[in-house]
């Protein structure tokens, strides 16, 4: 008698739940800004765990983590073939680059603050993504895009972490588990390496710091062809409630001193490392029901009409809030870091959702298809080209 093995999504098989875990992520880094702006992070009790909304990032990291990497397991298991790095970094920056730009013009163009200290050094970096590596260049409603940065280091980078284990396929491909678990334990030392960087540059803002969040995703998208749903690890890993309980556990733990101190005083090397392992633990722990789970088993939440919509203008929402939330003060007359945290959030999502469902529809949309048009006309070019070689040589 043949060991049933659990279904194992396509390559490129779109999950409706992680849609709506990346809308709400979204949603919670606009939740941990709006803390910190209106000095609500400063609170007792409530102030730590809103300011700690920030780990959210990591869930966008573990989403990418096992998105991306998922063609290229599938691949080692037998299942397809890994994309073309050119058409992988061609839908990369039409997915993220255009919708971008146009936000990184309106700052520092239209927004007071920005715009009048907005150099040519400013304006490459923003441009291009440097922040994380030239001093002085994060600007006023475009400070989270450091996050940003370092999720397009990642896409350059993958491509080379998959070539380096593209001989582990077939029976070897079990060995792509431990491979990652070494990466996450090489990385979680980073914080403590000599680097050497410029005046307010730090190095634990750039990618190696930050690739167990997307390793979690990535382990993920390896674990999905390992599975046996009769297996008790597989039952645990597909429990929603339990998982999720270990996933608010590490978020509760990430609020308290082992995240680091509140606000931006940096964190001790240790506090720095622990807050990687947290955020990997959450990224990992959140997705993990939704990727493992039996199939034609849908989430009831993140698989609504809402979800999905936010999910869709994620994007959107992490790309404008903060610009939202900048011009939030002043035209309604709120101070900042002195409360009306309620008022503040209400005000900032009822705005910041219009320019997102813009965006989508007016900037990134038409972006994806036209990267899709390009890749169908160079793909076909590709295959004429291969049949008149191939009729040449006969």
């Amino acid at each position: 008698m043949t060991t049933a093995t659990a279904p194992v999504p396509a390559p490129r098989a779109f999950i409706p739940a992680l849609e709506g875990m990346r809308g709400m992520a979204a949603l919670g880094v606009l939740v941990t800004h709006v803390a910190f702006q209106t000095g609500t992070s400063g609170t007792a009790v409530l102030g730590p765990i809103l300011e700690r909304f920030d780990m959210a990032v990591a869930v966008f990291f573990a989403l990418s983590g096992f998105l991306l990497w998922r063609p290229h397991a599938a691949a080692a298991h037998g299942l397809g073939r890994a994309p073309r790095t050119s058409r992988y970094l061609l839908h990369r920056v039409a997915r993220v680059m255009p919708a971008y730009w146009v936000v990184v013009v309106f700052v520092l163009v239209l927004l007071p603050g920005a715009a009048h200290s907005a150099n040519l050094r400013v304006w490459v970096s923003n441009l291009f993504l440097l922040q994380v590596f030239v001093p002085l260049t994060l600007t006023d409603g475009l400070t989270q895009m450091w996050s940003l940065s370092v999720e397009m280091a990642f896409y350059l980078v993958l491509p080379v972490l998959a070539w380096l284990v593209v001989r582990l396929r077939g029976p070897a491909a079990r060995w792509r588990v431990p491979v990652l678990c070494g990466l996450v334990a090489v990385c979680l030392t980073w914080n403590l390496w000599p680097i050497p960087t410029p005046d307010a540059i730090h190095a634990d803002n750039w990618l190696p710091a930050y690739l167990p969040w997307f390793a979690a995703g990535m382990l993920l998208a390896e674990l999905i062809h390992l599975v046996r749903p009769e297996a008790r690890w597989a039952r645990m890993l597909s429990s929603q409630p339990l998982m999720w309980a270990v996933a608010l556990a590490a978020f509760l733990l990430s609020a308290t001193e082992f995240g680091g101190p509140a606000g931006l005083e940096r964190a001790q090397p240790w506090q720095y490392a622990m807050k990687m392992v947290l955020g990997m633990v959450l990224g990992f722990c959140l997705l993990a029901p939704l990727v493992l789970r039996r199939a034609g088993a849908p989430h009831r939440w993140l698989e609504s009409r809402t979800a999905a919509l936010l999910g869709r203008w994620s994007y959107g929402i992490f790309l404008w809030h903060l610009v939202v939330l900048t011009v939030v003060f002043p035209v309604f007359g709120i101070v900042p870091f002195n409360g009306h945290f309620l008022s503040v959030i209400t005000l900032t999502t009822a705005l910041t959702l219009p320019l997102a469902a813009a965006s989508f529809a007016l900037i990134e949309e038409p972006a994806r298809r036209w990267a899709a048009r390009w890749d169908r006309r160079t793909g076909s070019a590709r295959v004429e080209q291969h049949a008149l070689r191939d009729s040449a040589v006969r």
